[in-house]
């Protein structure tokens, strides 16, 4: 495992940042430790609910875990906002960087994910193998 610090700015997309980045680092394992910063629109999908919610204005990332393969991320983020109600869902694209959000990934070149769908539970879930040999 190698950590990898990440910084976004603002104006990225959350999501399709983190899967880039991964991407230009040639690998197909990643989780994310932890990630903190802050959000002008987040789009959460709740437990048991079909399609995310957005909320906006100025949103705190309190924590942000997850797993990122070549076929997405998947990930789960909790966010506060300016009353300090707090939020929590799966993170869906449109997640928007308001000043920054500042990431460590968990590199496992050894490692390859993929997402496959799974009879038992009807969603595209995680597939852990191990790589080829990169050397």
């Amino acid at each position: 495992m190698q950590a990898h610090p990440l910084r976004l700015a603002p104006g990225d997309d959350l999501r399709i940042t983190l899967t880039e980045a991964l991407r230009q680092l040639g690998l197909d394992a990643a989780f994310v430790i932890q990630g903190i910063g802050s959000l002008s629109v987040a789009q959460l999908r709740f437990a048991g609910a079909d399609a995310p919610t957005e909320l906006r204005g100025d949103l705190e990332i309190l924590t942000l875990a997850g797993s990122i393969s070549p076929d997405g991320a998947h990930l789960h983020m909790s966010v506060s906002d300016s009353r300090g109600q707090v939020f929590g869902g799966h993170v869906a694209a449109g997640c928007i960087v308001r000043t920054t959000a500042e990431l460590l990934l968990a590199l496992l070149p050894a490692h390859r994910f993929t997402r496959e769908h799974d009879t038992a539970t009807g969603f595209m879930e995680l597939v852990i193998r191990h790589a080829p040999d990169r050397t």
